[in-house]
């Protein structure tokens, strides 16, 4: 709902296993993902153990990134039930994805959702997708990135910026 006059569907099925669902508020399932030091320097460079985040910042996270994007947890079907084992926003500039759950990364989930993110991106009406943060060491998500289409127009620092015209 927080894209203005946007409705936001309630399920995006990506294939018969994967799907996104629209975030209802219940962060605390997604507290563990970012206690995970992995995901953390992936996302936010970070690798002091004191700065991993508490439950209150996931919370504040979930909140701001609810009110400015669609946000969605990522579900896999496991036993005929989904299990949430990540996020994603969908928003015009730097949108974020974490695939959090370790045993899932690295098997072509983050690709589908952000084919899945590039779509519903497009059905909004965005026309490109700007400044999706990369870092340096993130070589399996600049390699995502740039097998998607995203073409790498700046760099400060460690940071490099993405950008995909729709």
């Amino acid at each position: 709902m927080p894209i203005e006059n946007i409705q936001q569907p309630a399920i995006i099925q990506i294939n018969d296993r994967l799907r996104l669902r629209a975030y209802q508020g219940d962060y605390q399932q997604a507290i563990v993902w970012y206690q995970d030091q992995e995901v953390y320097y992936n996302s936010e460079n970070i690798t002091d153990a004191s700065k991993i985040p508490d439950e209150k910042y996931v919370e504040r996270m979930y909140m701001y990134l609810n009110r400015v994007s669609e946000l969605y947890f990522i579900e896999i079907l496991e036993n005929s039930k989904y299990r949430a084992i990540g996020d994603v926003a969908i928003k015009c500039q730097n949108p974020p994805i974490a695939i959090g759950t370790s045993e899932y990364r690295g098997k072509g989930i983050g690709k589908l959702v952000m084919l899945a993110m590039i779509e519903r991106a497009k059905e909004i009406g965005f026309t490109q997708i700007m400044g999706s943060i990369v870092y340096e060491h993130n070589i399996v998500s600049q390699k995502l990135h740039e097998s998607l289409g995203f073409k790498c127009v700046n760099r400060i620092g460690n940071e490099l910026f993405y950008d995909l015209v729709l």
